[in-house]
C-alpha cells in the first residue's frame, strides 16, 4: 500500500516539474482534463461496471451524498452569511468533490474494482451537487446574479459524459445486460490511461502560492468543509447498516478535495475571486491525500 502510494505522488510530482521547467503549461492541463472526462473515465466506468455485481443498496449511496451537499449548502450560507457576495459564492461552489480525478486512482490502489465500483455511485450524487447545486449558487452570487433557468442545469447535466456514462452503465449492470466482449477489451485498453493523467493532470494544476488577503477566508472555509465532512462522515460510518465499504466509501467521500469544476464556474461567472477558487482546490488535494494515507495504513 505505502508503494502505491509512493508511486502515486511520484507521478503528481512529476506533472509538477513538467510545468515548472514548462516542459507542459498548466493551459494543456485543459486538453488532457477533455481526454479524462470523456474518454478515459466513461471507459474506466464502462469496464468497472462490467465487471463487478452492484449491490442495491448502493442506489443509496447518491441520496446520501447529495443530502449532504443540501445541508453543506444551508449551512455554508449561515455560516458565511457575512462574508462578501462572490466570496459567500466561491464557497458554495466548492461544495462537490473530486471524485474521478483524484479518488480513483487513490481508491484503485487501496480495493481495486470493488473500490471504484462505490466511489462511481458516490460520483452520481456528486454530479447532481456540482452540476446542480454549486451551479445554481455560483450563478445567484455572481455579479450578474441569478440568470439560470430549470432547462440550464438539465443541459448541464446531460452534457455530462462521466454521470451519462454512469447512469447508462450502472442501469445496464442492474438489468444484466452483457456488453460485446471486443467493446470491453477496448474500453479495458483506454481505461488504463485514465489513472496516469489523472494523477500527471493533478500535478500540473498544483500551485503553492497563496495571496496574503485569502489566508484567512481560506483558513475558514477549510475549518468548515473538513469538521463538517468528518463529523457527518464519521456518524454515518457508525449508523448506516450496509457493508463496511459502503461506510468506508461515505467516510472518506466527504473529505475528498473539491470539485475541479468549481474553477471553470468561476471563470464563466466572472468571479473576481478566481485565484481564490484554484488556491482552495490545490490545498485540499494535498489534506485530503495526507487523510487517505493515513486512513489506509492505520484504519483499514
Amino acid at each position: 500500500m505505502n508503494q502505491e502510494f509512493l508511486y502515486i505522488i511520484l507521478i503528481i510530482g512529476l506533472g509538477y516539474l513538467l510545468k515548472r521547467f514548462n516542459i507542459l503549461q498548466e493551459k494543456d492541463g485543459e486538453v488532457i482534463s477533455k481526454i479524462i472526462f470523456k474518454i478515459t473515465l466513461p471507459a474506466l466506468v464502462v469496464v468497472t461496471f462490467h465487471s463487478v455485481d452492484i449491490d442495491t443498496t448502493l442506489i443509496f449511496l447518491p441520496f446520501i451524498v447529495f443530502i449532504f451537499g443540501l445541508i453543506t449548502v444551508f449551512l455554508g450560507l449561515l455560516v458565511f452569511k457575512n462574508e462578501e457576495r462572490e466570496l459567500k459564492g466561491s464557497f458554495l461552489m466548492l461544495s462537490g468533490f473530486n471524485v474521478g480525478l483524484f479518488a480513483f486512482p487513490l481508491v484503485y490502489a487501496m480495493w481495486g474494482m470493488e473500490g471504484l465500483t462505490y466511489f462511481s455511485m458516490f460520483d452520481v450524487g456528486t454530479s447532481f451537487i456540482v452540476f446542480g447545486l454549486a451551479y445554481i449558487f455560483g450563478s445567484y452570487f455572481s455579479k450578474e446574479g441569478l440568470r439560470l433557468k430549470p432547462l440550464d442545469i438539465f443541459k448541464k447535466l446531460g452534457k455530462s459524459i462521466p454521470l451519462m456514462t454512469y447512469i447508462i452503465a450502472s442501469a445496464l449492470n442492474f438489468s444484466n445486460v452483457q456488453l460485446p466482449d471486443t467493446l470491453i477489451h477496448v474500453a479495458s485498453t483506454i481505461s488504463a490511461a485514465n489513472i496516469p493523467l489523472s494523477l500527471l493532470l493533478l500535478g500540473l494544476y498544483l500551485n503553492f502560492k497563496v495571496e496574503k488577503q485569502f489566508i484567512k477566508p481560506i483558513l475558514n472555509y477549510l475549518t468548515f468543509r473538513y469538521s463538517l465532512g468528518l463529523i457527518v462522515g464519521v456518524a454515518l460510518y457508525f449508523i448506516l447498516p450496509y457493508d463496511q465499504m459502503f461506510r468506508y466509501t461515505i467516510m472518506i467521500g466527504l473529505l475528498l478535495p473539491v470539485a475541479a469544476s468549481a474553477l471553470v464556474f468561476a471563470v464563466e461567472f466572472k468571479y473576481s475571486t478566481t485565484r481564490l477558487v484554484a488556491t482552495i482546490s490545490n490545498i485540499t488535494i494535498v489534506i485530503s491525500i495526507v487523510i487517505l494515507y493515513v486512513f489506509a495504513n492505520f484504519i483499514i
